[in-house]
């Protein structure tokens, strides 16, 4: 399992359409990949499970990957998020 602390800062919160990109960039990856923030955690491949973190610019979220392809999977999450959800490719 790897587990990364990321800030968004990128002035976009994850609302229906950035929180989309998330779910279908996440399901590419075999590995199951969380993203949590305080005490929830929610399944990173589920646009209602991202959406209901109420993920906005300034939190602080720490996603957890866990599977054969984890470090593949970890990279492109964190440069989606460096991406500012919008120009990821």
């Amino acid at each position: 399992m790897v587990e990364a602390r990321v800030k968004i800062d990128y002035g976009v919160d994850l609302h229906a359409r950035p929180a989309a990109l998330f779910v279908q960039v996440a399901s590419k990856y075999s590995s199951q990949i969380l993203i949590q923030k305080e005490d929830k955690e929610v399944n990173a491949k589920s646009v209602m499970g991202v959406m209901s973190l109420n993920i906005a610019e300034g939190d602080e979220i720490i996603i957890k990957v866990d599977g054969k392809d984890e470090i593949e999977a970890m990279e492109a999450m964190k440069k989606l998020i460096s991406s500012g959800l919008s120009n990821f490719k």
